[in-house]
């Protein structure tokens, strides 16, 4: 991999929580790796609380919602081998949406980690 990469944070959501977990996660792999750590993603729209949604909506909810913002330090896009941090992956819909967006800028192969797995019963 040539640079990790983390899903962005919401502004409301963040003002509330303090920290942000994913981007935590990926700075502490990014260190213990030795690779590049790069905020490379922004919302491009307000998407509700995939939290909040049943899973047939959620993947309708977060299309389009990330653009990726810049180069990722490494040279060209489509040189890139992205690990993108999630903090919590339930559907898979988000990490979709980001590393969509990721790949359209040019990223050659996308990876996804995540600190937590949500199963609901």
């Amino acid at each position: 991999m040539d640079v990790i990469t983390y899903i962005p944070a919401d502004a409301i959501r963040q003002l509330h929580r303090g920290t942000h977990p994913a981007e935590a996660l990926a700075r502490e792999l990014a260190a213990r790796w030795a690779v590049d750590v790069a905020s490379s993603l922004d919302r491009s729209h307000a998407t509700e609380r995939q939290a909040a949604l049943p899973y047939r909506r959620r993947r309708a909810n977060v299309r389009g919602a990330f653009a990726a913002t810049r180069a990722l330090g490494v040279g060209e896009w489509s040189d890139a081998r992205v690990l993108l941090v999630d903090d919590v992956y339930t559907t898979g819909s988000t990490a979709d949406a980001a590393a969509a967006a990721l790949r359209r800028h040019g990223a050659r192969t996308v990876q996804v980690v995540t600190l937590a797995r949500a199963v609901r019963g």
